[in-house]
C-alpha cells in the first residue's frame, strides 16, 4: 500500500462512517399522524395544534414529523376518534372528551354549570385536576394534556333573554352533563357532534346550539341564527372537556430524544397553548358576530340566579352517580372548584 493510501485511509474511514451515521439518523425520523376533527382554518387546528407539531419537531432535532389530518381525513366520526388513537388507528387526536360518555366521569366535573369563566384558567385547572384525580381514565393511552373552552353560551334562532324562552326550544348540547343541564332548564336536548350543527340549525331540525364563541365561525353560525346569549360577569353557562392524547404502543416506541420532545410540549404547557387559543379565537369570533349585525344578549345577574338555582341539580345528579362509580364525586367537585379559583 502506497504512503499516499494510508495517508488518507483514515480519513476516507472516518468519513464513511460519519456518513452512515448521519444515513442511520435520517432512516430512524418517526412520521406521526395527527387527527381531528374541524376544518383547517378553525381556532384549534390552526392556531394550537400546528404550532404544537412546530415546536415538537424542532425539539425532536427532525427526528419527527407529524402529519396533521383535519375534518376527519383519515375517516371516521368525532366519537370515534378516542378509540382510534388507542387502537393505534392513528398516533395522535385531538377530541371532545364528552363524545365518548362514560369513559370519564371523573374529568366531566369540569362540563357542570357555571363552573367556570375564560379558557386559560380553566385549562390549567383541569390539567391540575386530572393529573391529581383522574390519570386512571387515560391509562390506555399516553395523554398529552386536557383543556377546556371558554365561556359557552346560546346561539339560537329566537333571542333568549329569560329562562321561559329555554321551554320547548330544540337545543343541540355536546354531552351527557350538558344535556341534563338543558333539561333542567326547559329545553329540549339534541346531541350531536360539532361538525353537524350549521345543517341541522339550517334545516331546522334544532331551534339553537351551545357553543363557545371561536369555534362559530368555523360553520358559519353567525350566518344561519342572529341571536347570541351569554352570562353576566363572563360566566359560562357551561364548558366542554377536550384532550390531545397519543397510542400508548407508539409512544413506547419512541427513543429517548423522540420522547423528550413530546413530553416537554405535554402537561401545563399544552393546556395552556390551547386554553389561550380558545380565549384569542373568541374574541375574533364575537366580532365577526357584530359585523354581521347579530343581537347580541347578556342575562342579567338577578336572572341568571335562576337560572343557576335550576341547574344546581346537575351537579347533585353528578355527585350522586359518582358514589356508583366508586368515587368520591363531592371532594373532586370541591377540588375542581379549589384550582378554578386557584388558576383565575
Amino acid at each position: 500500500m502506497s504512503s499516499t493510501i494510508k495517508k488518507f485511509l483514515p480519513k476516507a474511514i472516518a468519513s464513511a462512517v460519519l456518513l452512515a451515521a448521519a444515513a442511520s439518523a435520517q432512516a430512524e425520523q418517526v412520521t406521526l399522524r395527527f387527527h381531528q376533527m374541524l376544518p383547517a382554518p378553525a381556532t384549534i387546528p390552526r392556531h394550537a395544534i400546528k404550532p404544537w407539531i412546530e415546536d415538537v419537531e424542532k425539539a425532536s432535532n427532525g427526528e419527527l414529523k407529524i402529519k396533521q389530518y383535519d375534518a376527519m381525513a383519515l375517516g371516521g366520526k368525532p366519537p370515534e376518534l378516542f378509540g382510534q388513537a388507542k387502537d393505534g388507528v392513528v398516533d395522535l387526536i385531538w377530541t371532545v372528551l364528552g363524545y365518548t360518555p362514560g369513559l370519564f366521569p371523573k374529568t366531566e366535573v369540569f362540563e357542570l354549570p357555571f363552573m367556570t369563566t375564560n379558557a386559560l384558567s380553566s385549562s390549567k385547572a383541569i390539567q391540575a385536576y386530572v393529573s391529581k384525580n383522574a390519570m386512571d381514565e387515560f391509562k390506555d393511552v399516553q395523554l398529552i394534556c386536557v383543556h377546556t373552552h371558554g365561556a359557552g353560551m346560546l346561539h339560537t334562532a329566537s333571542p333568549i333573554t329569560k329562562m321561559q324562552d329555554m321551554a320547548g326550544k330544540k337545543i343541540r348540547g355536546g354531552s351527557r352533563v350538558i344535556n341534563d343541564m338543558l333539561t333542567k332548564l326547559g329545553a329540549t336536548p339534541v346531541g350531536m357532534p360539532v361538525t353537524s350543527i350549521a345543517e341541522s340549525l339550517s334545516k331546522g331540525v334544532v331551534d339553537g346550539t351551545l357553543l363557545p364563541w371561536e369555534v362559530v365561525p368555523a360553520f358559519k353560525i353567525q350566518q344561519i341564527v342572529k341571536n347570541h346569549t351569554n352570562f353576566s360577569g363572563g360566566a359560562a353557562l357551561y364548558t366542554s372537556t377536550f384532550g390531545v392524547v397519543m397510542n400508548k404502543a407508539k409512544y413506547a416506541s419512541l427513543n429517548a430524544t423522540q420522547k423528550a420532545a413530546i413530553d416537554k410540549f405535554s402537561g401545563q404547557s399544552c393546556a395552556e397553548r390551547f386554553g389561550a387559543a380558545m380565549d384569542k379565537g373568541d374574541e375574533g369570533s364575537k366580532a365577526l358576530a357584530v359585523k354581521a349585525g347579530n343581537k347580541l344578549i347578556t342575562i342579567d345577574a338577578t336572572e341568571q340566579l335562576r337560572w343557576e338555582r335550576n341547574a344546581a341539580a346537575v351537579a347533585d345528579e353528578w355527585v350522586g352517580r359518582s358514589k356508583a362509580a366508586g368515587f368520591d364525586g363531592a371532594a373532586m367537585l370541591n377540588d375542581a372548584k379549589t384550582l378554578i379559583k386557584q388558576y383565575q
